[in-house]
C-alpha cells in the first residue's frame, strides 16, 4: 500500500506517518526530511539560498522516487500537491489522504515552530492566522482531489483504519 499524507503545515502528517508505518509494517518517510538530507541543507536554507522554485523542483524529484517503492507512508509538505502536477502523480501512484485541521489549531501548533518554517518565520502571530487562511484557500483545489479527506474526529486511529481496511 502506498499512502501519501497531504494537508497544511501543522496538521500532523509526520505524526501520522510514524504511527501508520508502524501499524502497517512499511517504511515511513517525511518528504521535507528527505529533501534536507539530499540537499544537505535545511528547508529554510534552501528557500533562502536557492529560492522556492528550486525547492519545489527538488521536492518533486524526490517525490517521484517513490514511484519505484512498493509500500510506504509518506508525509508530504503542505505545498507538495500544488506544484509540478504532483497531486495527479500521487493519485496515480497510491492513495492520498488529506488531513484537514482547523486554522485555529494549526496556528496554535505552528507559533512555537515559526523559526524552522520559511514560509511563516517572519510573520507575527496575527499574520500567521491570515497567512494560513489564504494558503488554505489557494491549496483547496489540490487538496480536494485527495482520495480521502479526514477532518475532526475522523483524524484518528479509527479514521485511518477505515481507509486501510478498504485496501487490506
Amino acid at each position: 500500500m502506498k499512502i501519501f499524507l497531504i494537508g497544511m503545515m501543522g496538521t500532523g502528517k509526520s505524526y501520522w506517518t510514524k504511527k501508520l508505518s508502524k501499524k502497517l509494517k512499511v517504511g515511513g518517510y517525511d518528504l521535507d526530511f528527505l529533501i534536507e538530507s539530499q540537499e544537505e541543507k535545511t528547508i529554510a536554507e534552501i528557500f533562502a539560498e536557492d529560492g522556492e522554485p528550486y525547492f519545489r523542483e527538488s521536492e518533486s524529484r524526490i517525490l517521484h522516487w517513490f514511484g519505484e517503492k512498493k509500500a510506504f507512508v509518506l508525509a508530504t509538505g503542505g505545498g507538495t500537491p500544488c506544484f509540478h502536477d504532483n497531486m495527479n502523480w500521487m493519485n496515480n501512484h497510491g492513495i492520498t489522504v488529506w488531513i484537514d485541521e482547523p486554522i485555529e489549531a494549526l496556528a496554535e501548533r505552528l507559533i512555537p515552530e515559526k523559526a524552522h518554517r520559511p514560509l511563516i518565520q517572519n510573520l507575527s502571530d496575527a499574520e500567521l492566522h491570515q497567512f494560513l487562511t489564504a494558503k488554505l484557500v489557494e491549496r483547496l483545489p489540490y487538496y480536494h482531489r485527495a482520495t480521502y479527506h479526514l477532518q475532526g474526529h475522523a483524524i484518528s486511529d479509527e479514521g485511518f483504519a477505515k481507509i486501510i481496511k478498504q485496501y487490506a
